[in-house]
């Protein structure tokens, strides 16, 4: 009986974990640098997983160097930063207040979503 409860305690703790931090949904855009314009390459490519809690976003571990940029809803760049392999957490500036646009760039590939601060 008491490990039922342990296990219980556990999976509740675990609840709140994974409920304070959400994920971040992402589409990806194709960048042809020959025609500098967006486009759809031929072999689809998975988005990164990203997880915001306040103002920290976790990267799951073994991902590519980004390069992130937040802007503003006048599409203005407002912060940017290199989020590199070995990373797996980002603190955003406080002073940053509504909804943004993020974005990661990855060689041609840009990975554009939605957050609110």
């Amino acid at each position: 009986m008491m490990v039922l409860l342990m296990t219980g305690f556990l999976s509740s703790a675990c609840l709140k974990t994974i409920a304070a931090s959400f994920p971040i949904e992402f589409r990806a855009e194709y960048v042809d640098p020959q025609y500098g314009q967006g486009g759809k390459q031929r072999q689809p490519i998975l988005p990164p997983n990203v997880f915001i809690e306040g103002y920290m976003l976790t990267f799951e571990t073994g991902h590519p160097d980004y390069v992130l940029s937040i802007k503003d809803e006048d599409g203005d760049t407002v912060y940017t930063t290199v989020v590199y392999s070995t990373q797996t957490q980002v603190t955003l500036p406080t002073t940053l207040s509504g909804n943004y646009e993020i974005g990661l760039t990855m060689g041609y590939w840009i990975f554009t979503g939605w957050i609110d601060l």
